[in-house]
């Protein structure tokens, strides 16, 4: 969250407000250029044509299409916040800033770059109020992740490094009674709503953002609760979206098995620290393990992981992309 003497700095200084129109396509372009490098320097042609070759093309499809749901989850997700964090409720705003965030998130590592790409659509917002808004849009879906990548990989350790049942259970219930802790904190934000605050008002440079705590009054129950159901059918589409790719790939159907290695990768991802551009290589490097592990090839893991990286983050980006540069009068 960015302080208030920054934003003093940045937001309220007088060139910035005597600029702003041409600040804002400036980094419009900077988002543009940055997005089309990164593809150049990622996307191989050649690669993608030899791994279409041997592939079930109507499972590509099939998850391609699923791309429409994944992105739809997204912008309900959004939509929710958006309307009870930062009483925003124009459809066209949201899911632009939806996009503008896709573009911005996709060259950036740890994705940093969405809090300001989303925050580009609200320009009579602060960016303290996007930032919270972002991450309670962020953080439900990776304690999701978590709590479910945690309960498969100790189901992963117990049967292929043959640790025993007391181990394995111990550890089960130790990640239920975590999980257990953090969900009572997102269910009553009350109790963590005030502890920010007080944390915030014993910093000077902070303590004026305690009087925009109104934005943690607007997080309630039902708000987390609607948040935490969409978070977890997007997951369910992510996750089937990578069993259609690996089916399409290997050529055999093995969901459960499939859906495994796919929670074990997501919770790899989650887990490692966001040090690469758009995820990639730990992606692919964890598909192609545990794929691997399960009896397909590795080279099956990692087409499934490179393309669902294509689907999900390149296509939205690139659309994002010619969505920041349309004419915009709002």
């Amino acid at each position: 969250m960015m302080s208030s003497w920054v934003k003093e700095i940045i937001i309220y200084n007088p060139f910035v407000v005597k600029y702003k129109s041409a600040i804002i396509i400036f980094i419009k372009i900077i988002i543009a250029a940055g997005l089309l490098i990164y593809i150049v320097d990622r996307v191989n042609p050649d690669e993608i044509i030899i791994a279409l070759r041997g592939a079930n093309l109507l499972f590509i499809l099939a998850a391609l299409l699923l791309l429409i749901l994944n992105i739809y989850l997204q912008y309900w997700k959004w939509e929710v916040v958006c309307k009870n964090v930062l009483g925003v409720s124009d459809k066209s705003k949201i899911l632009k800033s939806l996009f503008y965030g896709f573009s911005a998130g996709s060259f950036t590592p740890a994705r940093i770059g969405e809090y300001f790409g989303r925050a580009m659509m609200f320009r009579d917002k602060s960016i303290s109020e996007i930032t919270v808004a972002t991450f309670i849009d962020k953080i439900i879906p990776l304690l999701l992740i978590a709590f479910v990548g945690a309960l498969g990989s100790i189901v992963f350790i117990h049967f292929y490094y043959h640790v025993t049942i007391f181990i394995s259970a111990s550890l089960f219930i130790f990640v239920f009674i975590i999980s257990y802790i953090f969900l009572y904190l997102v269910l009553n934000p009350s109790i963590w709503k005030s502890s920010v605050i007080k944390k915030i008002k014993l910093s000077k440079r902070l303590s004026s953002l305690a009087e925009r705590k109104e934005i943690f009054k607007k997080i309630n129950k039902r708000v987390t609760y609607q948040v935490a159901f969409i978070s977890f059918l997007f997951f369910l589409c992510m996750l089937f979206q990578y069993v259609l790719l690996v089916s399409a790939f290997s050529h055999h159907i093995d969901i459960l098995n499939y859906m495994w290695a796919g929670i074990l990768m997501f919770f790899s991802k989650s887990i490692i620290p966001p040090v690469t551009i758009g995820d990639l290589g730990i992606r692919e490097g964890a598909s192609a393990f545990f794929i691997s592990i399960i009896g397909e090839s590795s080279s099956t893991g990692f087409n499934a992981a490179i393309f669902l990286f294509f689907i999900n983050i390149l296509i939205p980006a690139v659309i994002g992309m010619f969505l920041l540069f349309q004419k915009n009068d709002d």
